[in-house]
């Protein structure tokens, strides 16, 4: 199955998303073949969410010959896509492909560094930007981040998207590209209402809180920065 069900997440298993994980998590990726990488797993991740979760309805098509029954995909119209700045950009860049109708969001959050990693594994979250569209029962919501390490930076986003929105989403997914247990287990702990989705699910956490094996900063690594 694409979508496999793991104790802490879903786990997508397209041998296109393993391919292209392993390409960008190689130190010898260079940027546009990483931004690259981000986008095109970003896009075989949303097909995924479309063919595992979302529902098909019968409709009738005329064609230039007769007419016939067709199959559409239910609620294309109603995703919200949550671009966490600025890692993300490229990821939902690739969702965006699947889902061109998408309502999106940005909330720029990031982890303290400085400070460093509390005792209890998380890091203190600063929120400098959020801007966010209207979120209704009828929406699958997606929040996007090719990195879940701590789970600090998630919970502090979904406490965000779900305080702003108007009722409780019909699906909320948490994407990433590779995720560590120990953030799974704490974001399904405090938002158990949330599906994560993740490419791979990593070995461990360093003493800095980084992904071990991970596949780096990727952010940095998408915009040339250190």
């Amino acid at each position: 199955m694409p979508i496999e069900d793991r104790d802490q997440a879903k786990l997508v298993t397209h041998a296109l998303a393993k391919d292209t994980l392993s390409k960008i998590r190689d130190v010898e990726t260079e940027q546009v073949g990483f931004r690259k990488g981000l986008v095109k797993l970003g896009r075989i991740c949303g097909y995924e969410i479309i063919d595992g979760a979302m529902e098909t309805e019968y409709v009738p098509v005329q064609t230039p010959l007769t007419e016939t029954t067709g199959e559409r995909v239910k609620g294309l119209d109603d995703v919200v896509i949550i671009n966490v700045l600025r890692a993300a950009t490229p990821f939902v860049e690739g969702l965006l492909k699947a889902f061109p109708r998408a309502k999106q969001g940005v909330i720029s959050a990031g982890r303290d560094e400085e400070a460093g990693m509390d005792d209890d594994g998380t890091f203190p979250i600063s929120v400098d930007y959020e801007k966010l569209p209207q979120i209704t029962e009828d929406d699958t919501v997606i929040v996007a981040d090719p990195m879940l390490a701590t789970g600090s930076t998630i919970c502090t986003v979904l406490e965000n998207v779900l305080d702003a929105a108007d009722d409780e989403p019909e699906d909320l997914f948490v994407l990433s590209a590779v995720s560590a247990p120990e953030g799974l287990i704490r974001v399904n702990e405090a938002y158990p209402e949330a599906d994560l989705l993740t490419v791979a699910i990593d070995d461990e956490l360093n003493e800095e809180g980084f992904i071990v094996p991970g596949l780096g900063d990727a952010g940095d690594r998408s915009f040339r920065t250190t």
